[in-house]
């Protein structure tokens, strides 16, 4: 088996104290401990005084933005082997970290992998920790076999660290606030050096806790805004990205005269036209959002 894998979590979080608090009481419930916890936040009142001095734990303050505090988390990433990157409101199983660290200790072909989520917040109301718990306490695990899959998803994904030092891999800070899509970009980087799988006994639930997110005509435009750029760029396959951005555009039509009371599919409507209309007078950028109420 080699070596035990030294291993690091990134934490990104803003605007959320109480949610980054009770998320680091989670990881403290791991059957394995990771060596470093990373938060990167861009203001100390981003995380309850209490945690300051938690074992293991690192604080970085400063960047803004999904992907310039997932930069800034790979820039300290010292002598860990893998690097896994939760978002502030998903909920691993205990047995997370061991499920992941075990299949990469198992396969030195496996650049990056990302758990099962047996349930997702961020397609619905939202899901509390509590709910979390009980939903991940009555839902067996599964050792199966890794899958191979296109990306991994953003929420719960670990990396090697070796191919990101040697080719200095990072999250595309031109998609701005919360980087949608930047999951996708940051595995086909990856994925030039090894496999990407999903690791199905590495479990968790994903909250879709909804304060903090940005307006539904940021994230529609986001929606057709981030797949282009990254077509553009290479790092996403055509025949995806234009799965993705149909079923958005058709979704966020269809539910527009009915919305739920969580998303703001009118204001999505508006984002999707917006994005459309400058990428046919060829000045769609994602960047643009910043600019946007």
């Amino acid at each position: 088996m080699g070596k035990p894998l030294r291993l690091s979590v990134g934490l990104a979080t803003a605007n959320r104290p109480a949610i980054a608090a009770e998320m680091l009481e989670v990881i403290a419930r791991q059957t394995l401990q990771p060596d470093r916890i990373i938060v990167s936040m861009p203001q100390a009142s981003d995380l309850a005084p209490e945690c300051v001095g938690m074992p293991g734990l690192e604080i970085l303050l400063g960047a803004r933005g999904l992907t310039r505090q997932r930069n800034a988390i790979l820039g300290h990433l010292g002598d860990a082997d893998i690097i896994c990157f939760f978002d502030d409101d998903f909920v691993p199983h205990p047995g997370y970290l061991a499920a992941m660290v075990a299949a990469f200790q198992s396969d030195p072909g496996l650049v990056g992998a990302t758990g099962k989520v047996i349930a997702d917040g961020i397609t619905g109301a939202g899901y509390s920790f509590a709910e979390a718990d009980a939903l991940l306490a009555g839902s067996p695990r599964v050792e199966a076999v890794p899958r191979p899959i296109y990306n991994a998803y953003g929420c719960n994904m670990a990396f090697r660290t070796a191919p990101i030092r040697a080719n200095a891999l990072q999250f595309d800070e031109h998609l701005p606030r919360y980087g949608w899509l930047e999951d996708v970009d940051f595995s086909r980087q990856a994925a030039r050096f090894g496999a990407i799988a999903r690791v199905g006994a590495a479990m968790g639930v994903h909250l879709g806790v909804k304060s903090g997110r940005q307006s539904g005509l940021c994230f529609g435009y986001s929606q057709i805004a981030n797949p282009l750029y990254l077509i553009g760029k290479g790092s996403y396959a055509w025949p995806h990205a234009a799965w993705l951005m149909g079923r958005n555009i058709g979704m966020n039509l269809l539910r527009a005269p009915w919305p739920e009371p969580h998303i703001d599919r009118r204001g999505r409507v508006v984002g999707n036209i917006m994005a459309i209309a400058d990428g046919l007078r060829g000045r769609m950028n994602p960047q643009r959002i910043e600019a946007l109420s």
